[in-house]
Formats: C-alpha cells, sequence, structure tokens
C-alpha cells in the first residue's frame, strides 16, 4: 500500500513536469531545468537530456533570429545609405555656394544637410552586426578581465564572485566589449551596484537599475529597439551576435539574483 501510494505520487510529480516543460516550449521559453532528484536512473537520463535540449534549441532559435534580423539589417542599411547619399552630396554642394550664404535658404540646407550627417552615422552603426570579424577563442583569466572592467567604473559598487583561477573560452576583445555594453546599460538604467558570478560555464552579470519592463523583455535582443530615449537599439543585439560568434549564449535571467533587479546570463561553449 505504501509503495502505491508513493508510485502515485511520484507519477503525479513526472505528469507536472512534463506539463510545465510543455507549457515553456509553447511560450517559446527553452530556458528550463528541471530537476533530477528523486528519479529513477532511466527517468533521470531522460530529463537530464530534455534539459540539455531545451538549451540546445534555444540556441539553434537565437541564432535563426539574429541571422534574420542580419539580413533584414543589411538590406534597411543599402537602401537607406543609396537615399542619403545624394541628399548629403547635394546639400554640402549648395551650402558651398555664394548665392546661399548668408540667404534664409542656409538654414535650412543646412538642418538638411546635418540631418543626413546623423542618418548616414546611424545607418554605419548598424552595419557592425554584419562586419564582425572572426572570434579568436582562447583560454580567458576573468579575474584579470574584470578587474580591467572595474577600474573603467571606479562610481559603481562591485559584488564580484569569481574564483581567482577562473578560466573561459572566448575572444577576449568580444567578451570585453559584451560586458562593457552590459555595464554601461546598468548604469544607464540608474544601477549602482553590479555583481559577477561565475557558475560552471555560466557567467551572471546582475545590477539594481531599474527594471526591464514586461512588455520589453522579449525584445531587448532585437536590433533597432530600445527603451531608452537616446539608445541606439543596437547594444544587447550586438552582444549577443558576439556571444554567438563564440559559440556561446547571452540570455536574460528571468529571476534576478537576490538583491538585484535585472540579471544577465553568459554560457560559454565547452
Amino acid at each position: 500500500m505504501a509503495f502505491m501510494v508513493w508510485f502515485v505520487r511520484h507519477q503525479r510529480k513526472l505528469r507536472l513536469r512534463a506539463h510545465l516543460m510543455q507549457e515553456a516550449i509553447r511560450n517559446r521559453d527553452f530556458t528550463f531545468r528541471m530537476p533530477t532528484d528523486g528519479m529513477f536512473f532511466g527517468e533521470r537520463a531522460m530529463q537530464e537530456t530534455l534539459n540539455q535540449l531545451g538549451g540546445i534549441i534555444r540556441q539553434q532559435v537565437n541564432q535563426s533570429e539574429v541571422e534574420s534580423w542580419e539580413r533584414l539589417t543589411r538590406v534597411l542599411t543599402h537602401e537607406m545609405m543609396n537615399a542619403t547619399a545624394p541628399i548629403t552630396s547635394i546639400s554640402q554642394s549648395l551650402l558651398s555656394r555664394p548665392d546661399v550664404k548668408g540667404t534664409p535658404l542656409e538654414e535650412g540646407i543646412h538642418a538638411i544637410f546635418t540631418t543626413s550627417q546623423h542618418m548616414n552615422a546611424f545607418v554605419n552603426s548598424y552595419r557592425k552586426l554584419s562586419q564582425l570579424q572572426q572570434p579568436v577563442v582562447e583560454d580567458v583569466q576573468l579575474p584579470a578581465l574584470l578587474t580591467d572592467i572595474q577600474q573603467l567604473y571606479p562610481n559603481v559598487a562591485w559584488d564580484i564572485a569569481v574564483p581567482d583561477d577562473a578560466v573561459v573560452r572566448a575572444d577576449l576583445s568580444m567578451l570585453r566589449q559584451i560586458l562593457i555594453n552590459l555595464v554601461k546599460n546598468a548604469i544607464e538604467a540608474g544601477a549602482s551596484r553590479i555583481a559577477i558570478q561565475k557558475s560552471g560555464k555560466v557567467l551572471l552579470v546582475s545590477n539594481n537599475g531599474q527594471p526591464i519592463p514586461a512588455e520589453a523583455r522579449q525584445s531587448i535582443f532585437v536590433p533597432f529597439f530600445t527603451t531608452k530615449r537616446t539608445g541606439s537599439g543596437i547594444g544587447l543585439s550586438f552582444s549577443r551576435r558576439l556571444m554567438m560568434l563564440q559559440g556561446g549564449t547571452l540570455s536574460l535571467e528571468d529571476q534576478p539574483a537576490g538583491g538585484y533587479c535585472t540579471t544577465f546570463s553568459l554560457e560559454f561553449s565547452r
């Protein structure tokens, strides 16, 4: 009788886990990690495989999304450059004419010229997404890298929980740029404390700045999207692309680390 009661409860737990995984997949959340304690060895192996499969699906979905946005960005930037180049050239030529200087036309033409220059700079920033060099993956000493980044932002309180001998396989320049982007975004969101901790092959970067609005969480890695009035919308999408080039992933955690409002995870390749 006791065995039957335990067996029924065990089956209910398995059914609940299956339901939770189904809901997570239906909502395009592939970050699920179901516990394996209390399982038979066959069930444990199956659950571990499903957990790993969720990570693989998430990586493939992110890769597909990034590639799609890159193709769209290339088309848009090409068309925008074709449209703005003549405007810049013609307005610059008109400004140099003596019959325009000092007339009411000069101010309007100068506004057109300045706007076209800003548009060109804006487009060039997005071209970075499709013009990245291949990474040079090597052993990166995390403590030295994090010390370097801390010195760039001395006014922030840091909570570093990384072993002195912590090493990750990454491109040093790319990883440095990713971390700087995350810290810069956090400070712009009003953060005064930043925490970095290493757990296995995952690096967690947390901050106490303004939380990301719930309605924006699904879009923060989309190029052109920004929640800031002066933002370009390239920082996070650019950082995710850099992580993917190294065989890793960059994600926003559903639950931030204790005491913080936002946590990003950087998962490195094995």
